[in-house]
């Protein structure tokens, strides 16, 4: 009885003793948040990076951990903690930095682990500690390369990799990982809205100049990659008006569809989303058969219910699904035929289609998106083609139907509003007009 006593009470005491190491070393990771959320209020950007080098890159360099005791007890618990620390304090100086547009600092934060790392190349010592292996594995993980983009953006220099065009997307999947902190959440949901902007007001501007006389003279280029071809597209795009336009026909689906069971709203989507489609209909009956599919079988069990918002939002993100990727990697079956045909102004309206009856559906959309880029990205750029012109239409759609942007088509020769045929483009104008400038970095 006594030995068990003992033993149960020597079991409490290691319990204990976890539960106080585990507290000492969140109270640490706290006095280091702390210090740096104090101090990038009330000393100066030179100051903090200053700080920041002596906590994490001169302790690299150092023989002994121990003169710095906040990173020695960091560097106790494991490379994981050091790891989170290191990253989450990264991003407390990036979103601040980014907030108060002193740009040039995300620069020289990024610098300082470049002096780090080429410092270590000219030393010829052979010893290392383990934090100059953990320092080291950071550098080159994708965490690190997440936190680059903030720092390269500002940089005029030839993309590496084709992926890098789309960053705003990738950076919507950091803005809405949990297991990411929240300045690193906020920084990336930032610059993500920023590059969007940035694109919109350069798109807007280069159609307000491209069909103008002093088009080559022009500040403001091609946005996009689909060269001369992108006014013709933003023409397909914009010539939806008046009673059939996309929104008046959103809104009347809203309207009519209120009430609807489960069920009925499976069968009106299908409706909703073929109709006035632009492709033949032959084709168009192949994408209602695989819609149909696709969500006659889910959810069976709640057919029934009536339609509220949260089972709407899930069923719309259900069709997004079926429309990029089910399981986060590779397209599905009707993502890739739409693509590989050539159809991807059609799988870009389908989309916008949804969000313009799911507005809450945007962000799924978003990081659906991301997660076919990151799948993709390592691909040689030939091979992704197809992926690549979906996005540039996808951008420059999106673009279009944002709220602080207007665009109309105006017919130069007489007063008709609508095309007989897609022969009639050449004698429309594009006219674009931005409610609200946005910042441009």
């Amino acid at each position: 009885m006594t030995d068990n006593g003992l033993s149960i009470g020597k079991k409490n005491q290691g319990i204990f003793h976890q539960e106080s190491e585990q507290l000492n070393l969140q109270n640490e990771q706290d006095r280091i948040f702390q210090l740096f959320l104090k101090i990038i209020k009330h000393k100066s950007p030179e100051e903090v990076l200053h700080e920041f080098k002596h906590l994490f890159i001169d302790s690299a360099m150092s023989d002994n951990l121990l003169e710095n005791c906040r990173i020695y007890n960091i560097f106790r618990e494991g490379e994981q903690e050091f790891y989170h620390t290191i990253k989450r304090c990264c991003y407390i100086l990036i979103n601040t930095w980014e907030t108060s547009r002193q740009y040039k600092y995300i620069q020289e934060l990024v610098a300082l682990f470049d002096d780090y790392t080429n410092q270590l190349k000219s030393t010829s010592s052979d010893k290392i500690n383990s934090y100059q292996i953990w320092l080291n594995k950071f550098l080159n993980s994708r965490d690190y390369e997440q936190i680059k983009i903030f720092a390269t953006r500002y940089e005029v220099k030839k993309q590496e990799q084709w992926s890098s065009r789309y960053t705003p997307y990738l950076l919507v999947a950091q803005s809405a990982d949990p297991n990411n902190s929240r300045e690193q959440r906020e920084a990336a949901r930032l610059l993500s809205q920023q590059m969007k902007d940035k694109f919109k007001f350069e798109l807007a501007m280069y159609v307000a100049y491209s069909q103008s006389n002093i088009s080559r003279t022009s500040k403001y280029k091609n946005p996009s990659i689909l060269g001369d071809n992108i006014l013709r597209i933003i023409k397909i795009i914009v010539n939806k008006k008046g009673a059939y336009s996309y929104v008046n026909i959103a809104n009347i689906f809203i309207r009519q569809t209120q009430n609807q069971t489960l069920r009925q709203i499976k069968v009106s989507l299908q409706k909703y989303l073929l109709f006035s489609a632009i492709e033949a209909p032959a084709f168009v009956e192949s994408i209602r058969e695989s819609l149909a599919k696709n969500l006659s079988s889910w959810k069976l069990g709640s057919d029934d219910e009536k339609i509220n918002q949260a089972l709407f939002l899930r069923t719309c993100n259900r069709l997004i699904d079926s429309l990029t990727t089910e399981n986060g990697k590779i397209p599905t079956n009707l993502c890739l035929s739409l693509l590989s045909q050539g159809h991807s102004l059609t799988l870009v309206v389908l989309l916008l289609k949804i969000i313009l009856i799911s507005k809450n559906s945007r962000a799924h959309l978003e990081i659906r998106i991301a997660q076919l880029i990151t799948y993709y990205e390592n691909y040689p750029v030939e091979e992704c083609q197809w992926l690549i012109n979906f996005m540039e239409i996808f951008d420059i759609t999106f673009a279009i139907y944002s709220e602080n942007v207007e665009y109309n088509l105006v017919n130069m020769k007489d007063s008709k509003d609508t095309f007989h045929s897609l022969d009639d483009l050449d004698d429309y104008r594009v006219f674009s007009q931005l409610k609200l400038e946005p910042e441009i970095f």
